[in-house]
């Protein structure tokens, strides 16, 4: 039986991203074995406030993976996750899929920093940096409209965006991922382009999704669908 790992995203749950939706009922059903742990900083893990805790985030996922090979789908933050763990561990999955990332897992503009101050201007007025301001507001407001429904810590998510020595991926390291990757992005994603994360995996396919933006891309039937006949796939 295949073994799939579901990582989700920033300020989201497995049960939100992943049950909701349908993915784990459908991957059971395919005959596949599911595994949906929530990521450090979130839903039922710990959810710690200082930001050098999440100097071990990605240990932490890695901690959830059985010790045989698995399939692994991540979304946002969890397919960053996915990437970093494939390329420092390749031995640990036999094929990838990964959501709404792109040309973003490039970019080095603050934009965490951006939104770790908004979010902190939002549950702390008064006391914010400068940077607030250069986040959109329907982003912050979506984050914090997550967090109220999965009754997620906005601190503990301020302490995420914040923490000290994030990986830095460059093409150079996602050339070491070798094992079969599907990259699904929305056409209105702000994550995108697509083509410079194709570029610098290996064995990557594509699929592009139509009229989704980023956060309804765990939703989208076209993403199930690929997913589940790139996982399905000899």
């Amino acid at each position: 039986m295949t073994t799939v790992v579901l990582w989700h995203g920033l300020a989201g749950s497995a049960q939100r991203t992943w049950r909701d939706p349908g993915w784990i009922d459908l991957l059971t059903d395919a005959g596949m074995d599911v595994i949906a742990p929530d990521l450090l900083g979130h839903g039922s893990a710990p959810q710690p406030v200082d930001p050098s805790a999440y100097e071990a985030f990605e240990e932490y996922a890695l901690a959830t993976l059985p010790p045989e090979p698995v399939a692994a789908v991540g979304f946002s933050l969890g397919a960053r996750t996915l990437l970093v763990l494939a390329a420092q561990h390749p031995e640990r999955f036999t094929r990838i899929v990964v959501g709404g990332v792109g040309e973003n897992l490039f970019r080095h503009d603050g934009s965490s920093a951006a939104l770790a101050d908004a979010l902190h201007a939002a549950v702390h007025p008064g006391d914010h940096a400068s940077t607030a301001e250069r986040e959109p507001q329907r982003i912050v407001d979506h984050f914090l409209h997550l967090a109220e429904r999965s009754g997620q810590s906005i601190d503990a998510l301020i302490a995420l965006l914040r923490r000290p020595q994030s990986v830095v991926l460059t093409a150079e390291t996602l050339s070491r991922i070798s094992q079969p990757t599907l990259v699904a992005l929305g056409d209105t994603d702000f994550a995108g382009p697509i083509e410079p994360l194709l570029e610098a995996i290996p064995h990557a396919k594509s699929v592009i999704l139509r009229n989704t933006d980023h956060f309804s891309t765990p939703k989208s039937f076209a993403f199930i669908d690929a997913a589940l006949n790139f996982l399905e796939a000899d």
